[in-house]
C-alpha cells in the first residue's frame, strides 16, 4: 500500500438507514477535510448516481461500481452471504481491500452481515482465531478503545490477550501512543475475581510483558468512562451491553437537560448564559463525533458506521477510515501478534514492521 499518494476508501453507498443521499453527503465532507482521499463507490445506479450528481468535487475523485443487491438492515448474516456473496454493495466493498483496488472499507450497513462478508472474504489473520470489532470510547480523559464490542461472543484468554494486542496496535495508530496502558474488563481489580479466562489472561500478560503496551491489571465497569486505561479488553457479549447502556446513558442525559433547560423562564435564560458549556458537553457525548467501529484482526481494514448516523457521522466514519489506513494498523497489529508469540515461545528475535513478509 503506497499512502504518499493519497487513501483510497471503498464506500458501501447503500448502506445504512438513509442510503446514498446521508452516505455521499458525508463523503463530500470528508473529502473536504481530507483532499488526499480518493473513494471507490459500489451501489444501485439509479439510486447512487442522481445524488452523486450534486457534489461534483465528489464525482471528480470517485470511481462508481454498479451492484444488482443491496444488504437490507434486517437481513440475517447467513440470508445476507447467500444472496449477496460476490454482487452486493456490501460485498464488493470489502472485496477492493482484498484487490487492493482500495485501502480501506466503510460500511453503514447491518453489522451482522457486514462481520460475515468481511471474514469470508478477507479471511482473519494468520494467528487470529476470531475477529474483534473496537470502539472509540469518550471518556474524562480524552478517548480510550474498548474491545470486543460484539464480533464474539464469549473469549478465552489466547483470543483475549489477541484482543489486547490488537487493541494495544490500534491505540497507537490513532493515538499515536508509543505504550498504550491495557486493561481487562472484569468485576474487580483483585487478581482472583472474575472468569477463569480473564484471570489466565491476566496471567499471561504479566509473565510474558511486551515492550509495545502496558499492561495494567483489571479495571472496573466504572473505568471505562474514567479513562483509566487506553484500552479496554473483553469479550462481545459484555462489550455490546456496556455500549449499548453508554449509548443509551447519553441520550437519558441529554434529555434530562433538555427537559430542565426548558422546564421555566429561568432555566431558558440560564441554558441560553451557559450554551457554549452545554454545547461542548454536547459534542462529548454525541456518538456522531467518534462514529465508527473497526473490525480487528481480518487481513484488511474494515470500519463499520452507526447505520443511523447523519452525513457528519460518516464523516466521522470516513476520517477515522483514512486515519488507519495511512498510520498502517494492519501492520502494527500483525508484528505486535508476532512479538507475543516469539516471547512465549523463548525466541527473542526482534520483530519490527520492517521485518514483517
Amino acid at each position: 500500500m503506497n499512502t504518499e499518494t493519497g487513501i483510497t476508501i471503498s464506500l458501501d453507498a447503500m448502506g445504512g438507514d438513509h442510503g446514498p443521499a446521508v452516505v455521499l453527503a458525508g463523503a463530500a465532507i470528508a473529502l473536504k477535510r481530507r483532499p488526499d482521499t480518493r473513494f471507490v463507490l459500489f451501489g444501485e445506479s439509479e439510486a447512487v448516481l442522481p445524488v452523486l450528481e450534486q457534489y461534483p468535487d465528489l464525482k471528480a475523485k470517485a470511481v462508481f461500481h454498479h451492484c444488482d443487491v443491496s444488504i437490507r438492515m434486517d437481513d440475517k448474516p447467513s440470508q445476507a452471504l447467500r444472496q449477496g456473496r460476490y454482487k452486493s454493495s456490501m460485498w464488493r466493498t470489502i472485496e477492493a481491500v482484498k484487490t487492493g483496488e482500495s485501502d480501506v472499507a466503510v460500511s453503514a450497513g447491518n453489522t451482522g452481515a457486514l462481520m460475515a462478508m468481511a471474514k469470508f472474504c478477507l479471511r482473519t489473520m494468520a494467528s487470529i482465531e476470531r475477529p474483534a470489532i473496537a470502539a472509540i470510547w469518550p471518556t474524562l480523559k480524552g478517548e480510550s478503545i474498548v474491545l470486543d464490542v460484539g464480533a464474539t461472543i464469549g473469549a478465552d484468554a489466547q483470543q483475549l490477550i489477541d484482543f489486547s494486542m490488537m487493541g494495544g496496535a490500534m491505540a497507537r495508530a490513532l493515538f499515536g501512543l508509543e505504550k498504550p496502558t491495557v486493561g481487562l474488563l472484569n468485576i474487580g481489580v483483585e487478581e482472583v475475581k472474575g472468569q477463569d479466562e480473564i484471570r489466565e489472561a491476566g496471567r499471561l500478560l504479566k509473565e510474558y510483558p511486551l515492550p509495545q503496551i502496558d499492561y495494567r491489571g483489571f479495571v472496573e465497569g466504572d473505568d471505562l468512562g474514567q479513562g483509566t486505561v487506553d484500552v479496554v479488553v473483553t469479550e462481545g457479549f459484555t462489550g455490546n451491553v456496556a455500549l449499548k447502556t453508554a449509548e443509551g446513558t447519553a441520550r437519558q442525559i441529554a434529555a434530562y437537560l433538555r427537559a430542565a433547560m426548558t422546564r421555566t423562564y429561568l432555566a431558558r435564560m440560564g441554558y441560553v448564559l451557559a450554551k457554549s458549556a452545554f454545547d461542548r458537553l454536547r459534542d462529548k457525548m454525541d456518538p456522531r463525533k467518534v462514529n465508527g467501529g473497526v473490525f480487528l484482526g481480518l487481513n484488511g481494514i474494515v470500519i463499520k458506521s452507526h447505520g443511523g448516523t447523519d452525513a457528519e457521522g460518516i464523516a466521522a466514519a470516513l476520517d477515522l477510515a483514512h486515519t488507519m489506513a495511512r498510520t498502517g494498523l494492519r501492520e502494527k497489529i500483525a508484528v505486535d501478534l508476532a512479538s507475543f508469540h516469539h516471547r512465549v515461545s523463548g525466541d527473542e528475535t526482534e520483530v519490527s514492521e520492517s521485518n514483517m513478509p
